[in-house]
Parts: C-alpha cells; structure tokens; sequence
C-alpha cells in the first residue's frame, strides 16, 4: 500500500484510527474491501450484517474512495459496537452514502455524478 493512499493526521496509522473509531479516509481498494468487510449494521432502518458483500452486492466491485465518520452505537466494526455513523464510498461515478446516528434511522442512496 503507497502512502499516498490513505489519508488521515499525520503520524496515526489506519489501525489506530479505526480503533478509536475517528474518521477515516481510504483510497486503496484492498484497504477498502477489508474495512467494509468488518463492519456489520444493525438497529433502525438500512441493516446488514456484512457491509462488504452489500456494496458488492450493489455492484462497487472497484471503489476508489471510502470515508466513514461519526458514532453509532448499532454499527459495529470487528463486532464492536459504536463503529462509524456515515460511510461514503465511490467508484468512479457512483456513489453510495449510508448515514445513521444514534437515534436516527439509517438510510441508503445510491447516486451517480456528472
């Protein structure tokens, strides 16, 4: 993986960042497929239990971009709750934004830009 692939403060790894559940932003495809691959959604509205095989499912079989934010007590990440809120992830022209909180329905769409 290039340095150039990840973006998040300087001297905090990936690792790190995921495990304080900051925002994170990746932009390797490998790196975004095991990210997705640990996070499982649950409470009201949108749910699935692998996030990864949705947006496979969806048909982002290539993303060039992942951003996830906030805190959500019903998103878990390595089956730990209070994983990420809002997961932004794009291929190309498509993109899917799933957004939550706690206390909010979470919500899919799926848009293409010009």
């Amino acid at each position: 993986m290039r340095g150039a692939d990840l973006a998040f403060p300087l001297g905090l790894s990936l690792e790190s960042l995921i495990e304080a559940m900051e925002p994170i932003t990746v932009q390797d495809p490998d790196e975004i497929f095991k990210v997705l691959a640990e996070v499982t959604l649950r409470g009201k509205g949108f749910t699935t239990e692998s996030l990864l095989d949705y947006v496979l499912d969806e048909g982002f079989t290539e993303p060039i971009f992942l951003n996830a934010s906030g805190e959500d007590p019903t998103a878990f990440y390595q089956g730990q709750p209070n994983a990420w809120a809002t997961y932004q992830v794009r291929e190309w022209k498509r993109v899917l934004t799933i957004s939550g909180g706690p206390g909010q329905e979470r919500r899919v769409r799926i848009t293409e830009t010009p």
